[in-house]
């Protein structure tokens, strides 16, 4: 796999200083809040940028208790996976999870997501001392087109 990225079965290049997808899971089930466990979250891939930008890939599967009218993925649950995305690739980027407060999140909705879970493609854009700045394409798993387009910034403590 390209780019430091690891396979969901253990396999490739271990990204930045360590932070690896066995990395990531750990910190997805035991550094976050319970109800965002509970959101159903999943790390798919960890990508240290080697020649492109640092992220990480996570889903959220599809559950009724996410979803407003309709089997449509509630915005709250959406803007939870781009926010924990981001820890993640700010943590991937950095070689290491850092402790670290989100200053700003801007989210642009494009169209809904119905009875399918969500895929965030979470990426960063700028990694400094003290602060990170990144996107989030939220994406549809089942049509994989964008639903959603995020822009963050991260005060690193």
């Amino acid at each position: 796999m390209a780019g430091g990225q690891r396979a969901a079965d253990g396999s490739g290049d271990t990204a930045a200083g360590g932070f690896d997808l066995a990395a990531g899971r750990r910190l997805l089930a035991e550094a976050f809040a319970p109800w965002v466990r509970e959101l159903g979250l999943s790390l798919e891939a960890v990508d240290a940028g080697a020649g492109g930008e640092p992220g990480a890939v996570l889903r959220m599967a599809f559950s009724e208790r996410l979803c407003r009218e309709g089997g449509v993925v509630c915005g709250q649950a959406m803007m939870a996976l781009a926010d924990t995305a981001m820890v993640l690739a700010v943590s991937a980027a950095s070689g290491r999870y850092r402790p670290m407060a989100t200053v700003d999140q801007t989210t642009h909705f494009l169209k809904p997501v119905a009875n399918a879970d969500v895929l965030a493609d979470a990426r960063i854009v700028r990694l400094g001392r003290s602060m990170a700045f990144g996107r989030v394409t939220l994406r549809s798993a089942a049509a994989d087109k964008p639903v959603a387009v995020v822009t963050s910034a991260y005060a690193l403590l």
